[in-house]
């Protein structure tokens, strides 16, 4: 028998909409967080943030590797988010497709385990993953290595007990798609919360495009039941 598909869903603008609720308030928490940690004065924490971000996929990178800033200190201080649950955002119809899937599914997301857990539950849709591998499972030999590092995606389908290809990858960021492809993942490109999204990493990219790394593009989450 064939190994069984493995499904890895990203969180923010995936599951829900993300770029109406938690993106902002997180770039807020990020900031207090860095100009605090750091003393810096807000305009520049904002710029770290957001040139950390851009350099290594993650903000915690940077302020790891430049300012020795403690990672699970970070994750926790800038993840309270009080009034989170009242503005999450989600389409019904596409989280009944997700317990209709066949095969395996896990939430693999740059966020933090517990932020996860937090979202999954409100949603409910918690009892419908296998597990939530969140930033603090991605490291490999006392490095983190979050998205779209291509170790990690290796890593990830090792420990899942499955070669890459039998992995598929449901993503709104473009460039972590690009890295699991890479590895031999199959990559689904979920647009719904992206077409009028005001904040994000996908903010002003031309969604009628399909680039050679993405395998499907799709509008809901219902369409990966029709994917061959």
């Amino acid at each position: 028998m064939p190994p069984e598909r493995v499904w890895l869903f990203d969180l923010d603008n995936t599951l829900h909409n993300a770029a109406a609720s938690a993106f902002a308030a997180l770039d807020r928490s990020m900031n207090a967080y860095i100009a605090r940690e750091l003393g810096v004065a807000p305009a520049e924490a904002d710029r770290l943030r957001a040139h950390y971000w851009a350099r290594y996929g993650a903000t915690l990178l940077g302020l790891m590797r430049h300012h020795g800033v403690r990672p699970h200190h970070f994750l926790k201080e800038t993840h309270v988010l009080p009034g989170l649950e009242r503005t999450l955002r989600a389409h019904p119809h596409d989280l009944a497709a997700i317990r209709q899937l066949r095969g395996r599914k896990f939430v693999l997301t740059n966020a933090p385990h517990a932020y996860a857990e937090r979202v999954l539950r409100h949603l409910g849709v918690l009892h419908h993953f296998d597990g939530i591998l969140g930033i603090e499972h991605m490291t490999m030999f006392g490095h983190w290595r979050p998205k779209p590092d291509t170790r990690m995606f290796r890593a990830i389908a090792a420990r899942l007990g499955v070669p890459p290809r039998c992995c598929v990858l449901v993503e709104d960021t473009l460039v972590h798609q690009k890295s699991a492809r890479s590895v031999g993942m199959r990559t689904v490109w979920m647009q719904r919360w992206v077409r009028r999204a005001s904040h994000g990493p996908e903010v002003g990219v031309y969604l009628h495009r399909r680039p050679a790394y993405v395998c499907a593009r799709i509008s809901r989450l219902q369409q990966l039941r029709r994917l061959p």
